[in-house]
């Protein structure tokens, strides 16, 4: 019995230090979605911030002219109120006094905000950590764990589908790959 009973502690232990899986960003996309983001034709790159030059002011926003999948907001319901493990880059909007971003969107690849189209509203998720997390790069890939919501955010800077309140943060490892 008391074998059992440590047998039980043990197994729970492990679990509760267990990392939650990763959720993959394409389930944050409706099926009708990622079949039209496959669909899509090759997107042009030749952009004043491709060049280097800027006429406007910058942004995350997605230019106009691209097809109707880059701006979607459709959300996946069951994605509501879940826990999840995130992986993605940094856009950091607030920090504290210590320097730490607070508030910042999560974009699934490197760069999102640089040279090329940022990703559809529904492909963004804006993260509130009041922890604050030291950010040195922006190209440095995060976990994200928390409660994911579907919540339209829209700012001068972007548009996004979704928030985490996010309850750790923390740089990819090596060891994680």
């Amino acid at each position: 019995m008391r074998r059992l009973f440590l047998l039980s502690l043990l197994l729970f232990s492990t679990l509760a230090h267990a990392e939650l899986a990763e959720t993959d960003w394409l389930e944050l996309m409706p099926k009708s979605d990622q079949k039209a983001l496959e669909q899509m034709p090759e997107i042009d790159h030749n952009s004043p911030e491709a060049q280097g030059t800027f006429t406007a002011k910058g942004g995350l926003k997605q230019s106009k002219g691209l097809p109707a999948v880059m701006y979607s907001t459709k959300t996946v319901p069951a994605m509501n109120g879940k826990t999840v493990r995130l992986g993605g880059y940094p856009v950091p909007l607030e920090t504290d006094a210590k320097g730490h971003s607070t508030l910042f969107f999560l974009v699934p690849y490197p760069g999102a905000c640089i040279h090329v189209p940022p990703p559809p509203p529904n492909q963004m998720v804006l993260v509130r950590y009041p922890k604050g997390l030291k950010l040195d790069d922006i190209y440095t890939p995060l976990w994200v764990v928390g409660t994911l919501k579907v919540e339209k955010v829209s700012n001068d800077l972007a548009d996004a589908a979704y928030a985490l309140e996010a309850s750790k943060v923390r740089v990819v490892q090596e060891s994680d790959l």
